[in-house]
């Protein structure tokens, strides 16, 4: 990956001089999507390009993600995450309970949802409109589910890496990576990728293709220990999760535990 690590080596200048003027900011659960297409040779994943006008990361090739709302919780699945992935998410400190663990994979669906148009579901023969007690109807970011009759389905993420955005600014975010299978995608909905959008295209790309030598170091970061994982064949709940910090002002690397 000679072109990622030359602009891994760049970016790591510009942040070195980035001052860290901002007071404490408590970081925020968030959540990504990386969507793999193993169908070739080289495994794929999806990026979305951002619009030219943004505030944040300009015409920056990105993966779908964000912030975990408070619903996510009590949205109906079709399938719990599995017991290994909630056991990955548990780990570190402080520990993620349970229901942290399903709001953080819900909310990687529904962001890949909201920005690409692509939903990981599973079809149900009940109405996707639950009315159960205590539980969120699918609606708003969530209508495209019961619109083509499914239920989000975390079944098949699995967890990459976490990362939590280094002291000093003004946002900051303590982000789970998940990746899925293409072959996830249950729906598209269409419309959503435009000119005037917040992601402009989507594009299937190579691991270590030259587009994706221009991403955050932090996402690199991931990608790299993705295309490890893949090396070595099928997905596993078992594979070391590592966790990038800052400490000190340098980008520390542990392993959950």
């Amino acid at each position: 990956m000679t072109d990622i690590a030359q602009a891994a080596e760049k970016a790591k200048v510009h942040d070195e001089k980035e001052a860290d003027h901002h007071p404490y900011f408590r970081p925020k659960d968030a959540a990504t999507l990386i969507l793999v297409d193993r169908s070739g040779t080289i495994p794929k994943v999806l990026v979305g390009k951002r619009h030219d006008k943004v505030v944040f990361m300009p015409g920056k090739f990105v993966f779908p993600g964000g912030r975990v709302d408070k619903a996510d919780y009590r949205v109906p699945c079709a399938a719990p995450i599995t017991a290994e992935l909630e056991a990955n998410l548990a780990k570190g400190s402080p520990r993620t309970p349970a229901s942290r663990a399903k709001s953080l994979a819900i909310a990687a669906i529904r962001e890949a949802c909201e920005e690409t148009g692509l939903c990981l579901g599973r079809r149900t023969q009940d109405k996707t409109e639950d009315k159960t007690e205590g539980k969120a109807k699918l609606e708003g970011a969530w209508k495209p589910f019961a619109d083509a009759g499914l239920l989000p389905d975390p079944s098949g993420l699995f967890l990459i890496a976490r990362a939590i955005t280094p002291p000093g600014r003004v946002k900051r975010f303590d982000t789970r990576f998940f990746t899925a299978d293409a072959s996830a995608i249950t729906h598209r909905v269409e419309g959503v990728i435009h000119a005037d959008a917040e992601l402009v295209e989507l594009v299937w790309v190579e691991l270590g293709s030259k587009p994706l030598a221009d991403l955050h170091p932090m996402t690199r970061n991931v990608l790299n220990e993705l295309d490890t994982r893949l090396a070595t064949g099928p997905l596993r709940h078992d594979a070391p999760v590592p966790f990038f910090h800052f400490y000190g002002g340098r980008m520390q690397k542990d392993i959950l535990s």
